[in-house]
């Protein structure tokens, strides 16, 4: 078997169909290949739309945290390389064939990510270097993209890490570290999982040739809020796990600094909502004491479903 698909769906719906049948439409027969989906609980047609379909499906009755879903996906994937992707993923054609060749061509990388477009088609910041204190002040000094960003050029080149809404991993190499650290919920996991595959000796490849939409669906409103909690959550507990504590601190201060420049300067460019910027500014400085997450979230829909089944 040479590739393993994992896609983790909550509520994908009509997104989650055009990423499988991306998938077939764009695999060529020279690779034998498997489609593994995880449900997470969903409470739209999406368990109908994947039995309709030849992948293999595991069906979560309770709500789980990302990390936790990919990790068991990495666990039952068959393939030498399992392709993590989101449900609002869609690959475009020759992007497998782009990334198990750099893989293959890599014996050392054990990991390889894809270009991202956004639903226009326009490429999207998707690998980075890891987050520590440089990095968050470079954002303080608005050169993020020019420091941080690693997702440029038309080349395969080296980079930190990179995003798992298309991401390939050699299975073995996954297993070995034990897949993702499912303390984290969503957010923060990839640069995790990059980190202790690269400490492992396997660093990850951007391959701008393999290229994939990545359609982001958010929401507005409470679950905006919950995923910018959640966002700043991951990031902490990066920070502490890998730097310790005192660096995590002063990373705090600095992206709340970066978020309160950005609001400001939004109040004389007028392109973004002030208001969002400072959400971020607060939960970037006391990311949990910010107010709910998605993991309260996740909590709270499942309290609710044990309490209907009772």
């Amino acid at each position: 078997m040479d590739v393993s698909f994992c896609i983790v769906n909550t509520n994908g719906g009509e997104l989650l169909t055009r990423c499988l049948d991306a998938i077939e439409r764009t695999t060529t027969a020279r690779l034998e290949y498997e489609i593994l989906v995880l449900d997470n609980a969903s409470d739209d047609d999406s368990v109908e739309r994947v039995r309709r379909t030849g992948a293999r499906l595991v069906a979560l009755d309770r709500r789980a945290g990302k990390a936790a879903n990919d990790s068991r996906l990495l666990r039952e994937a068959r393939g030498r390389y399992a392709l993590l992707l989101n449900e609002d993923s869609e690959l475009l054609p020759d992007a497998v064939e782009a990334l198990v060749a750099a893989l293959d061509d890599d014996p050392r990388a054990a990991a390889a990510g894809a270009r991202l477009l956004n639903a226009g088609g326009v490429a999207q910041p998707c690998a980075w270097r890891f987050t520590s204190v440089a990095t968050a002040f470079a954002g303080a000094l608005w050169l993020h993209r020019v420091f941080t960003v690693q997702s440029k050029g038309n080349a395969t080149r080296r980079v930190d890490w990179a995003q798992s809404a298309a991401l390939l991993v050699r299975t073995e190499a996954a297993n070995a570290i034990g897949n993702l650290d499912e303390d984290f919920f969503v957010y923060g996991d990839e640069v995790d999982f990059c980190k202790r595959l690269a400490d492992a000796g396997g660093h990850t490849l951007y391959v701008p040739a393999a290229r994939a939409y990545h359609r982001e669906g958010l929401s507005h409103g409470a679950s905006a809020r919950r995923r910018i909690v959640e966002f700043h959550r991951g990031r902490d507990l990066y920070m502490r796990k890998h730097h310790g504590r005192m660096a995590a601190m002063a990373v705090r201060a600095l992206v709340c600094l970066t978020y309160l420049e950005r609001a400001a300067a939004s109040t004389v460019v007028r392109r973004h909502s002030p208001g969002r910027f400072l959400i971020h500014a607060r939960a970037a400085l006391a990311p949990w004491h910010s107010g709910e997450g998605l993991r309260e979230a996740a909590a709270t829909y499942n309290s609710a479903l044990e309490g209907s089944l009772n």
